[in-house]
């Protein structure tokens, strides 16, 4: 079979063509072009790494993987997961490079000479390199892949190694459903709050600066003019007033700081380099001091003060002024509040563009909800991603206006590297986004600015430690913990300004274009564990034996069951992997609720009821009839507020001025009904 290009039939990027990519003679292969993605790693194939009397048999792997044809039933692998395979056997050919055949004591040529003895020595040589049972994992799955293509192959495995004693370690059985840590209550609300700082407060005073200082930038790197005598006098005016003054000249690390005085006599630094024994003299006198060579005042306040005195250019000052560093702090900035209130991926934020934001408004002109589009990979039959649309709130609105700012107007991607902190010659020409490890650096980097601000000046509401030391942040730990406080707060608040509940049902619509986020699900898995701590914690306190209303018998006999089940084992369970396990098995359908305790039958609930990712009936609690619905089951607390909001109508109904007639009549109706409900079953169950 003749082999060509090694992305034929890929989708390739906008400014890619087939005829500029790999070939299969080529002994390193680009993968780039087919990744669409901008957030993604640029990857490559090098088989300078492969053995080389396995070279050709490895560019035939992968020319199947990539090009095909594919064994049958056979999915055709993302670029990323060929990556991961090229490392793993390429590792395992190496290995094998070495390795004398445990039948001949001789090293082998092909891969259906092993035998089960010759993977297992590589099985127990595998620990000594990766020490992760994960990666030990991956590896292993890799390696099967020369099992799996041995029908497109010439050469291949001669077993499944899947079979082999030993084959599979503990990864499995340590292994936890979603692993990502969320947020600590602790930390997220202090990190909101300076996020929310920069893109409020402090963004204009470092969009301003960074303007300035590109612009400064070019001008002191600009050419060498032909008539420089009013420069020369200028220069000498100024070194004049040093020497009289005997002030030092600006300086860098005890070095004569030549931009500065390029920038003060706006020139530049090539012209200033003419004269560099006249100022080297005037130095010699009365010496030099560290000096940025660009200062710009800021105007912007923090509780009444200057944040900053003055945003300067050089990142090598032990300073929390830096304009580079700062703009990338508001990069980052923008990221947290957007990452954290609207559910996107990080490879979705990373593909928001100019533009991307769309707000609709009533008939009066209010803003009602604003829309954020992007392109979706996760789950995604096509590698190109596909449009999708989220739903945000003001602060998210607000930081992607900033961000559209930042950028320059030619540039739509709004997490491209800035071009005051990387260039575009830098990423070989073409603007992409900055990648997640980026992100996790930056996101960290952040939390130390915090703190050392707040450290330099006496403040005490910088991001706290957890059990003694900084929280790491990652980029999925947002999204989970958005799913926590929608689940757990809906009534919550974030920096006292953000409330989760308007949020909650915004963010909760999910996308309003083609894709799945997926975000529906991991609330529905937050709420369930919830619940199902709630219900844990009835059946232990015994509140399941006090219950009222006319559900009461059949919610004891489900909490009894579901007692039964989480104590199988003789311990209560307590970590999310099995509560998750037990609820999906062992679901009691009881929906705890401030005013009633739902004992949910979908055949005589009243209320509107929903269908839940598994397909499943579920209750609105927001829609419920509790003083008519046979479901409703009552537990003392639930009793309490019911007499509760009777007693607050008694205060509305005794209110001067007295309510309208029809008013009155309505809402006392309301509290006869209340208190008439709770005698009735309050007295019924003693």
């Amino acid at each position: 079979m003749a082999r060509k290009f090694v992305l034929d039939g890929r989708p390739l990027r906008a400014d890619c063509t087939l005829d500029d990519t790999s070939r299969f003679e080529d002994n390193t292969w680009r993968l780039s072009p087919a990744i669409i993605s901008q957030s993604a790693k640029l990857l490559k194939l090098d088989f300078e790494h492969t053995p080389v009397r396995w070279r050709t048999f490895t560019k035939e792997v992968f020319y199947a993987m990539l090009v095909g044809p594919l064994p049958p039933a056979e999915p055709q692998p993302e670029i990323a997961t060929i990556r991961g395979h090229f490392a793993a056997i390429t590792r395992f050919l190496r290995w094998l490079d070495t390795y004398p055949a445990a039948a001949t004591g001789h090293p082998m040529h092909r891969l259906d000479e092993l035998h089960a003895a010759d993977l297992q020595a590589y099985l127990l040589d595998l620990p000594k390199t990766q020490h992760s049972p994960l990666t030990r994992e991956r590896n292993r799955v890799s390696i099967r892949v020369l099992w799996r293509y041995r029908t497109v192959l010439s050469d291949h495995l001669p077993f499944d190694p899947a079979h082999l004693e030993g084959w599979r370690d503990d990864y499995r059985s340590w292994r936890v459903e979603n692993a990502t840590s969320r947020i600590p209550e602790q930390v997220h609300g202090p990190l909101m709050a300076w996020a929310m700082r920069f893109i409020d407060d402090f963004a204009d005073d470092i969009l301003t600066a960074a303007e300035q200082w590109q612009a400064a930038h070019a001008a002191i790197r600009g050419p060498k003019l032909d008539d420089n005598a009013a420069l020369i006098k200028n220069l000498r005016t100024l070194l004049d007033g040093h020497n009289n003054d005997n002030r030092p000249l600006p300086g860098d690390r005890g070095n004569l700081n030549l931009k500065a005085l390029a920038h003060t006599l706006g020139c530049s630094k090539k012209e200033i380099d003419r004269h560099h024994t006249l100022i080297s003299t005037t130095a010699a006198k009365v010496g030099v001091n560290d000096q940025p060579w660009f200062i710009f005042p800021t105007i912007g306040q923090l509780d009444g003060h200057p944040w900053l005195d003055t945003i300067v250019s050089d990142q090598r000052l032990p300073s929390q002024s830096g304009v580079r560093r700062l703009t990338t702090l508001l990069q980052v900035a923008a990221y947290v509040v957007i990452a954290f209130l609207s559910g996107m991926r990080d490879g979705e934020i990373k593909e928001l563009r100019r533009g991307c934001l769309h707000v609709q408004r009533d008939d009066t002109g209010r803003i009602y909800r604003y829309k954020v589009s992007s392109r979706a990979f996760k789950g995604e039959n096509d590698p190109r991603g596909v449009e999708a649309t989220w739903v945000v709130g003001a602060p998210a609105a607000r930081a992607i206006r900033v961000l559209e700012r930042m950028q320059p107007a030619a540039t739509e991607l709004l997490f491209a590297y800035h071009p005051l902190i990387q260039s575009e010659s830098s990423r070989g020409g073409q603007i992409r986004a900055t990648t997640s490890s980026w992100a996790v650096t930056n996101l960290n980097a952040f939390i130390t600015w915090v703190n050392d601000y707040c450290g330099e000046r006496g403040r005490n509401d910088g991001i706290p430690s957890v059990n003694g030391r900084p929280w790491w942040l990652t980029t999925p730990q947002f999204r989970r913990t958005l799913a926590w406080f929608i689940a757990r707060r809906p009534g919550g608040s974030i920096a006292g300004a953000i409330a989760y509940r308007h949020l909650s049902i915004q963010m909760f619509e999910g996308y309003a274009g083609t894709s799945d986020s997926g975000f529906r699900g991991e609330v529905e898995s937050e709420q369930a564990i919830a619940r199902s701590e709630t219900l844990l914690a009835m059946i232990d306190q015994h509140e399941h034996t006090n219950l009222a209303g006319p559900a009461a018998a059949e919610a004891q006999r489900r909490l009894a069951e579901f007692g039964q089940h989480a104590r199988y084992s003789g311990t209560v369970i307590t970590d999310e992997r099995r509560l998750r396990k037990l609820m999906a098995s062992s679901d009691p359908a009881i929906y705890p609720d401030k005013y009633v305790t739902c004992v949910h039958n979908h055949a005589t609930a009243l209320c509107q009821q929903r269908r839940d990712q598994r397909g499943a009936l579920k209750p609105d609690i927001g829609s419920c009839k509790p003083l008519v619905c046979r479901n409703v089951a009552l537990t003392p607390a639930n009793i309490a507020h019911l007499r509760a909001e009777a007693a607050d109508i008694d205060d509305d109904l005794h209110a001067r001025p007295l309510l309208p007639p029809l008013l009155r009549n309505q809402i006392q109706a309301r509290r006869d009904d209340i208190n008439a409900f709770v005698a009735r079953h309050d007295e019924a169950d003693k």
